[in-house]
């Protein structure tokens, strides 16, 4: 009498090896639905591995930033497996290009949304990437989804794939292009904290606050010039960590801010998301 393989069953079997739905349902029919058997039966075909997987440390792989084609969306996605070797992959990088553009065309409200679409027919993303963990031996994790909508998007992605960056103006123009571009990789290459000072949150304000408290108590400044003092350097702090303030890159004479503006005295920098492994 053949054994009934439920869904559920299939599941867990796939969440203990990480091999794929139909190699999940075929184990437990061969081992009339006993799960140590079906993993055994799994790890003989080299398809699970011993030990789970879920404790291994995926720091390696591919980000992706996408933009739609009228520039007011943009979507970064990164996709972390354990091995440089595994990143550069073909088929690894063709995925996360893939589940780059299901992101982009569907625009989830969360990277749990995004898990839950379909992949390819009945499978979902969330069960693509499990799959990929038993065939390739290694962790796969779906890390990082980040949504921006905006007048104009502007991308940067780096050419190792390790890095990306959307950019929203609050205006529309074939003029800014290159300038969203310009800030991108300012974004990359200087990491800001917000846009401006007016974005930061307010722990960070409090823990460079404390900092600058601290570091002038150990200087031997008196107590009650403390707080001027580290007011001060909190000032230092925006003007370097926050992208408007910043100078820019490519013309230090100039902030971000004013380098827009030189192009259109309305334009700025509505948000931005970089995404780096």
């Amino acid at each position: 009498m053949e054994v009934k393989i439920s869904a559920a069953d299939i599941q867990k079997l796939r969440e203990i090896t990480g091999a794929g739905m139909m190699d999940c349902k075929k184990a437990l029919q061969e081992s009339n639905g006993d799960y140590e058997a079906a993993q055994d039966y799994l790890r003989k075909k080299g398809i699970a591995k011993a030990a789970k997987r879920e404790d291994r440390e995926a720091k390696e792989g591919v980000v992706v930033a996408l933009t739609s084609p009228d520039q007011t969306q943009g979507i970064i996605i990164a996709l972390n497996c354990e091995t440089d070797f595994v990143a550069r992959n073909e088929n690894f990088i063709n995925m996360a290009n893939k589940i780059a553009g299901i992101a982009l065309e569907t625009f989830p409200e969360s990277l749990e949304a995004l898990l839950e679409l379909p992949y390819e027919g009945a499978i979902t993303i969330r069960e693509k990437v499990g799959e990929q963990t038993g065939i390739i031996g290694e962790k796969i994790d779906l890390s990082r989804f980040e949504p921006v909508t905006g007048a104009q998007i502007l991308i940067y992605n780096h050419s190792n794939n390790k890095r990306s960056v959307l950019v929203a103006l609050n205006k529309k123009s074939e003029n800014f292009e290159q300038a969203g571009r310009d800030v991108a990789m300012q974004i990359a290459a200087m990491n800001p904290v917000s846009v401006s000072k007016d974005d930061v949150d307010q722990s960070i304000i409090e823990k460079e606050i404390e900092i600058g408290k601290e570091l002038a108590r150990n200087e031997g400044k008196a107590e009650e010039m403390l707080e001027k003092i580290a007011l001060g350097r909190l000032n230092k702090f925006f003007q370097d960590s926050t992208l408007l303030s910043q100078k820019f890159v490519k013309n230090n004479d100039q902030t971000v801010l004013q380098y827009l503006q030189s192009l259109d005295k309305e334009l700025t920098v509505t948000a931005f998301k970089h995404v780096s492994l």
